[in-house]
């Protein structure tokens, strides 16, 4: 019987395939999706089926079968745009060629119609699955909605907050504590922090470990040192210029960002100071913008693309067969990256 007998004439559907191949329609969406619970022999039988019509499912036709869409969503409330665009490129790094788009929503989490918003989102779209970047991940409330969707989800967060199967931990009070020691051991004890919102768990894990690296030095936090902004450029700004106004200034700033960071070279610079020679500044996350800025900024490298590709893999492993929980993946370890921002204290210190 011919090809054109067997499927009247026209382009073969899933229907076709699965009454040539002598199973279900499921089982062959399972063999277009790689699933694992297909047997090897039922495999290679309908993947021979489709050679030899040249079936090619239709996106569409493929998320009604499991009612699902093939998007991938990210759900972000995240000030700084650096960040966002380097975590959608991990994202599409890891679903490129997968038959899986990207789909982003940002939304405002201090907003009274941010859970009603994000449920919105995730029941019109049908969403394949969700990466979420802070500080979306550390907000148990969404995980309810992904949950009662049966959504699946993978979180970015500073400490582990769920299973290993949902979670990316960048374990940024590290880093933190890298940067206080970097800054004591250069000899800076006037030694302030600009923190971020207070809605951020990065914010709180960063001070902390900023806090004992400066402890293993004998140093300690001055609260007149401290300051909170918003993880934005302009925030950085104001913050500095509070600090450096003070009648006794810091010699050195770690940010809590590097947005903030090169915010405090604008008030520094303002102020008539010379970075490092009269501040040093250190900030995080090692955006490209911190090599690209004169001086060249010292800062704590966090991978952001390389996080946004490892939820994504978590996010799609069944694709592949494989268990997230078991994904053999690098470790996220935050660490410092040594530029021009930084010196031993001169100017400001050697006046004082």
């Amino acid at each position: 019987m011919n090809e054109t007998r067997r499927t009247g004439g026209k382009p073969a559907t899933i229907n076709d395939i699965a009454r040539l191949s002598e199973v279900s329609k499921k089982t062959v969406s399972r063999v277009i999706n790689n699933s694992p619970f297909v047997k090897e022999e039922t495999r290679k039988r309908v993947e021979a089926v489709i050679a030899e019509h040249g079936f090619s499912p239709d996106p569409q036709a493929r998320g009604l079968a499991f009612r699902r869409s093939f998007l991938v969503g990210m759900i972000y409330d995240n000030p700084s745009p650096n960040y966002v665009v380097n975590m959608q490129q991990g994202v599409l790094d890891a679903v490129r060629g997968s038959g899986l788009e990207l789909v982003v929503h940002p939304c405002n989490r201090a907003s009274d119609s941010f859970l009603n918003e994000v449920r919105a989102f995730i029941v019109r779209q049908k969403l394949f699955g969700v990466v979420m970047p802070p500080s979306v991940s550390e907000d148990d409330r969404v995980v309810a909605i992904l949950k009662e969707a049966d959504c699946p989800y993978v979180r970015i967060a500073s400490v582990s907050l769920d299973e290993p199967a949902c979670m990316v931990v960048t374990h940024d009070s590290r880093g933190a504590a890298r940067a206080a020691r970097h800054l004591a051991e250069l000899g800076h004890t006037r030694i302030a922090f600009i923190s971020g919102p207070d809605t951020f768990r990065s914010s709180h894990e960063r001070g902390r470990g900023f806090a004992e690296g400066l402890a293993e030095h004998g140093l300690a936090l001055d609260p007149a040192y401290i300051r909170r902004a918003a993880y934005t450029f302009e925030s950085g700004v104001e913050a500095a210029t509070e600090l450096l106004a003070l009648p006794n200034p810091p010699t050195a700033i770690f940010a809590g960002n590097d947005e903030m960071a090169i915010g405090v070279m604008k008030a520094a610079r303002d102020a008539g100071l010379d970075v490092p020679r009269d501040l040093s500044i250190v900030g995080f996350d090692d955006l490209p913008m911190a090599s690209r800025v004169w001086p060249n900024l010292t800062t704590v490298r966090l991978p952001i693309r390389d996080m946004g590709r490892m939820a994504a893999e978590k996010l799609t492993a069944g694709l592949r067969g494989l268990d997230p929980a078991t994904l053999v993946q690098p470790e996220v370890d935050p660490f410092l990256v040594v530029r021009d921002s930084t010196a031993a204290p001169g100017g400001l210190a050697a006046r004082r």
